[in-house]
């Protein structure tokens, strides 16, 4: 085992040596903070003789904690990583430990999208609904929404009711949010299954009624470490503080310039304001990046610098010089993409793989210019978009066939149960569903006590049921994959799809065979059957990457955490980036980190191009402020910017600035309030859309509503 604290420079090694106490690390982009974590773990393991089982490592993807394991391993040369994980993943072994305290099982489902899509299609059917009174993509925001803002204690129905009960409340419902609502938690009672959103409100429910568990918890986790605290949100902190209130030992990492999910309820102020919460805390600034080329670097700094509501610092370089940062404008969007494709051919003929440039942009629409001209050349590449890999319909599958092993709940069994067909179809199924209602028994039970029945007469029911016994009787103690590659061989699946001729979808199982066999090398004794299901629900298409030669292209959110030797930042007009939706100062900070957050994930080379045309209201495009914002000197322009085009952009974004700024004021009236308008006369509010920066009133001779700019000259009256 190597010295973990050999090759460190200053401020790496007092944040790996500083162990106890509050320790806040301000790391910049490219700093090294992985490499620092993983050595600190190593250090209190290695040098202080600290059990990794009392260690909690926070990461905030899966991939990062995979890669985090892989690491500490090599340092430490010990199985037992501790708990390095997402907090939704920790949340999650907190809960199969301790999940009698809500009286569920440990054997609790993990809920993803597909799983709560297969709820929803049960509750409309029941119910009577279509996708016109409410899309499902829409039913999983109202229903996220809910359970945060509207009714937070609505995990109380989850565990203090009785399943009749919150039938009960279900079967009543009237409104069709209630309806949708109330039979999700319906169906997530009846099969144990908890959404992401629950597993932190569970555990913390526990620790919060239990004090004997959570004096466990904070008794065995003598030190925390948390990554990437600018993304932290409230339900986390609120964890994080229970979690670290017996030993007190508390380790963040965070830049607050690379905060970019605060429309997902991360809030910077939890690492800005650390040392107000924690006064005793040591600070300690890594700014030296090991990433990028100085040129990069100036003009990342150069970005970053005009956001007013930050930390002052700057990213200092330690690798050499490299090739300048080029800008280009295209006079369309066509043009712009045939010169992205030309630099990259020019690259790739300099003995550069395909796979080390990436193409990033503000949203996928982008795309579309970019991928007919990428057909055209002939060159390769693949997006990070789409249907997430484990949302594909094979994998999906697969781990449905994984599911019933372990748990055998309906929503696995509707599933698989007749693919390959078993001649199980919608009436056996329905006969199936009424007699596991009427006996209050699950789906595969009911298939179990029905084989003889005359309706399953014709049917490979049996078989299903002997194959799923089998593999069953001793899932738990043989490696996942050996599990994994017998079921869909025993199944007939992968022969349906040989069949089929689908050796995309071939591929791709044995991409997941590959990906659990990884599994099993990082988690050691912890690559159980339980323990792997219970956690692939959490990961992300980012989890599982191609070794193809082809070019990437991502949105920038996707990119958050990873880098790219050579970056192509495409797009960058006003109205693109920044997205046209921002309409305050606030917002527009975060635009101006997630531009800085696209620049910093380039190594060696950074490509930056905009383009004239239109946008989809019929506004004029102009260059992005954010390449404005860039100083001239660090940037090597493909043509000169033309001088009335470069005072054009800079009006507009000065009537853009003015009116961020009209917009900070705010809103002067509330919902209700009487006004008179100069022309429309007297009325009332009826709403407040701080998003358009509008009211929606109703006024007193109109028939219909008006929105109308909270810039407009209204005065408040009485009624």
């Amino acid at each position: 085992m190597e010295d973990v604290l050999q090759g460190l420079n200053v401020a790496q090694y007092e944040a790996v040596t500083t162990t106890e106490g509050m320790v806040r690390v301000i790391a910049g982009a490219g700093s090294g903070k992985t490499r620092a974590l993983s050595r600190r773990f190593a250090y209190l393991v290695n040098d202080i003789g600290i059990l990794p089982g009392n260690i909690l490592c926070v990461t905030f993807t899966n991939k990062s904690a995979n890669e985090m394991r892989q690491r500490i391993h090599l340092l430490t040369g010990d199985n037992d990583t501790g708990y390095i994980n997402t907090f939704h993943g920790f949340c999650v072994s907190v809960l199969q430990e301790d999940s009698y305290a809500v009286q569920y099982p440990k054997s609790f489902l993990v809920l993803d999208h597909a799983d709560i899509d297969a709820m929803l299609k049960i509750i409309y059917e029941e119910r009577g609904l279509t996708l016109r009174n409410m899309t499902f993509s829409k039913a999983r925001d109202m229903i996220e929404m809910r359970k945060l803002t509207k009714e937070p204690l609505y995990y109380l129905d989850l565990i203090q009711m009785s399943l009749e009960e919150l039938q009960e409340k279900y079967r009543t419902a009237v409104e069709t949010n209630d309806i949708i609502f109330y039979g999700y938690l319906y169906q997530q009672k009846k099969c144990f299954g908890l959404d992401y959103d629950d597993l932190i409100i569970f555990t913390l429910y526990i620790f919060e009624q239990n004090e004997e568990i959570r004096e466990k918890w904070q008794k065995r986790l003598e030190y925390i470490m948390i990554d990437e605290f600018q993304d932290i949100d409230k339900l986390q902190y609120r964890l994080m503080e229970v979690l670290c209130g017996y030993h007190k030992n508390l380790f963040i990492v965070g830049d607050p310039d690379q905060t970019i999910y605060t429309w997902r309820g991360a809030d910077v102020k939890f690492l800005l304001d650390f040392d107000k919460h924690f006064p005793s805390v040591k600070t300690i600034m890594m700014m030296e990046n090991y990433r990028s080329t100085p040129e990069i670097l100036s003009v990342a700094n150069s970005l970053i610098a005009k956001n007013k509501n930050r930390m002052q610092k700057d990213l200092l370089p330690t690798l050499p010089g490299g090739k300048p940062v080029f800008c280009h404008h295209g006079k369309t969007a066509e043009e712009e993409a045939v010169w992205m494709a030309k630099k990259i051919e020019e690259l790739h003929e300099d003995g550069v793989p395909y796979r080390d440039i990436t193409i990033l942009y503000r949203a996928h629409y982008l795309t579309r210019t970019v991928e007919e001209v990428f057909l055209k050349e002939k060159i390769p590449y693949t997006i990070y978009s789409g249907i997430q890999f484990f949302g594909r319909m094979e994998i999906k599958d697969a781990l449905s066939y994984l599911r019933m092993l372990a748990y055998k709940d309906d929503l696995s069994f509707a599933r698989v149960a007749n693919v390959p067909k078993r001649n199980l179809g919608e009436r056996r199924m329905a006969f199936l569903r009424e007699y596991a209602e009427q006996n209050q028994c699950s789906l595969y039970d009911a298939l179990q006590k029905n084989l003889d029945h005359e309706m399953m007469k014709g049917t490979k029911a049996a078989s299903f049921v002997s194959l799923i016994e089998n593999l069953a009787s001793n899932a738990a103690e043989r490696p996942v994959s050996e599990v994994l590659s017998e079921i869909l061989d025993l199944s007939g699946y992968e022969k349906m799809l040989r069949t089929e001729g689908s050796q995309e979808r071939l591929d791709n199982l044995a991409e997941l065979k590959q990906s659990v066999y990884e599994y099993e090398t990082t988690c050691g004794e912890e690559a159980t059957l339980e323990h792997y299901l219970t956690h692939v629900a959490l990961f992300t298409n980012n989890d599982v990457e191609s070794g193809k030669d082809q070019v990437r292209m991502m949105t920038v959110h996707s990119a958050k955490g990873l880098e790219f030797p050579y970056v192509f930042l495409c797009g960058m007009n006003e109205g693109i980036f920044p997205s046209r939706k921002t309409n305050t100062k606030q917002a527009m900070e975060e635009e101006r980190r997630l531009a800085f957050v696209a620049v910093t994930r380039a190594k060696k080379g950074l490509f930056l191009s905009e383009a004239e045309g239109r946008n989809f209201d019929g506004s004029m495009r102009y260059p992005s402020r954010f390449l404005l914002d860039i100083d001239e000197k660090y940037l090597t322009h493909t043509e000169p910017l033309a001088k009335d085009r470069y005072a054009e952009a800079r009006r507009y974004i000065d009537g853009k600035e003015k009116y961020l700024e009209e917009q900070e004021k705010g809103a002067s009236f509330i919902s209700g309030d009487r006004i008179q308008h100069p022309i429309f006369g007297k009325g009332t509010i009826l709403e407040v859309d701080m998003e358009r920066g509008a009211y929606l009133i109703r006024f007193d001779k109109m028939q219909t509503f008006r929105s109308i700019s909270i810039r407009a000259k209204l005065e408040k009256i009485d009624f």
